[in-house]
């Protein structure tokens, strides 16, 4: 689903639903942010020739956080485009997605998925990339959530900090969040933005009264 020139929301079967990765690019590169799944990349992989985006255009992987349905399809994806790409995560969530400790919520996996991070990113900051990416460091999901703020676009790629349901924004997903306070808290930090479009990662697109649904949270 095309948010704007160069956004592009795409849709991965999970669970009997589905899960929402964000695609950006632009003449020089592609940015993916979150992976789906363990054996999505394929998925993926056509999910973006669909919109018009070669896979080797893929140069950035940002994870929100490191929940396997975001880190999944990450070894399989360093392993097709080895050092040609660059995976960024919040310093919080890096050693749970390299696998230096064991997943917070999927400790219990055998073999997670697991990757090399190579640069942790940090609230308020700025990545250059198409046309600006601003970090907004949520935690509460997990230690280390981080939403983004895409500056041309005026969207908000919320990660798992709140959860939508057809088009309306259901808040925090309570069974799933490790500390709901520390959330609650997170939620705040997108009052002050300007806000067009919220893609939240189960459930998708909101568009419709951004700033009061918020507000109400």
């Amino acid at each position: 689903m095309k948010i704007s020139r160069g956004v592009e929301i795409l849709e991965l079967k999970f669970n009997g639903a589905f899960i929402h990765p964000t695609l950006l690019w632009d003449q020089e590169m592609a940015v993916l942010i979150d992976t789906g799944c363990s054996g999505q990349m394929e998925d993926l992989r056509k999910a973006m020739e669909d919109v018009g985006v070669s896979f080797n255009q893929l140069k950035v992987v940002i994870l929100t956080h490191q929940d396997i349905d975001h880190i999944g399809s990450l070894p399989e994806i360093l392993q097709n485009c080895g050092s040609h790409i660059k995976i960024y995560a919040h310093e919080l969530d890096k050693p749970y997605i390299q696998g230096d400790l064991p997943l917070l919520k999927d400790g219990h996996i055998e073999n997670p998925p697991k990757g090399k991070v190579d640069e942790t990113l940090k609230d308020g900051q700025e990545l250059p990339y198409c046309g600006g990416i601003r970090v907004i460091h949520t935690p509460g999901h997990t230690p280390g959530h981080i939403s983004l703020y895409l500056k041309q676009s005026k969207t908000l790629v919320a990660g798992d900090s709140m959860y939508s349901v057809n088009g309306t924004l259901g808040g925090i997903h309570v069974p799933t969040t490790l500390d709901i306070e520390v959330a609650q808290q997170s939620l705040k930090k997108y009052v002050d933005l300007d806000i067009e479009s919220v893609i939240c990662y189960h459930g998708g697109l909101c568009t419709v009264d951004i700033k009061e649904q918020i507000q109400k949270l």
